[in-house]
């Protein structure tokens, strides 16, 4: 199922096209080469500074590191998130040898961002999740007090949306993406005056 952005101006596909699915096709595999090529995407986004302060913990379904991941998830996120082919937790390190690292979590948010357009790219989908327990996740993989466990991601293989299987999740899957129009968020000439 495609929902393509609905923009007041063309955008590149891999922005138009991305979007966060739930449904997910359990039979679909996320490859190590895949993997790689999303992680490759993440190291090479802009960072204050070229503190590169994101990390990420990465396991294939079936390992032992997605079985610890699903399980820090919440019971709303495992419902759905079982079926994702690959499950990753990004981690902000806010202090290296340096010190503080400034803006650490924009700059594991670009990585973010540029993982899931590589995802678009390799023809699979992301779904990034705030529902986990971040002390759950420092306590089974060690993660030292200066890195901060901050965003799950689900990456996969988008299925049909029945396999959510309640009728009030499916059509949650279906609906129409939406966006706040451009005169609510772009502004010149004082705050609340439209740009376009």
């Amino acid at each position: 199922m495609r929902k393509p952005a609905d923009s007041s101006a063309p955008l590149a596909d891999l922005i138009g096209e991305r979007w966060s699915p739930r449904a997910l096709d359990e039979t679909g595999e996320v490859t190590w080469e895949q993997l790689r090529a999303l992680l490759e995407a993440a190291r090479w986004a802009p960072s204050f500074g070229n503190t590169q302060p994101a990390r990420f913990l990465v396991g294939r379904r079936g390992d032992e590191t997605f079985r610890k991941i699903l399980g820090t998830l919440t019971e709303r996120n495992q419902a759905w998130a079982h079926r994702a082919g690959a499950l990753l937790v990004a981690i902000m390190v806010t202090r290296n040898e340096k010190g503080e690292v400034p803006y650490a979590e924009y700059g594991l948010g670009l990585a973010g961002q540029n993982l899931a357009l590589q995802a678009v790219h390799e023809g699979l989908v992301t779904h990034q999740m705030a529902g986990f327990d971040a002390e759950a996740v420092r306590a089974a993989f060690d993660v030292p007090d200066e890195a901060v466990p901050r965003v799950a991601i689900a990456v996969g293989v988008q299925g049909e949306a029945e396999v959510l299987g309640e009728e009030r999740a499916v059509d949650r899957e279906r609906a129409e993406r939406k966006r706040l129009s451009l005169n609510e968020m772009a502004f010149t000439d004082g705050w609340g005056k439209p740009a376009f």
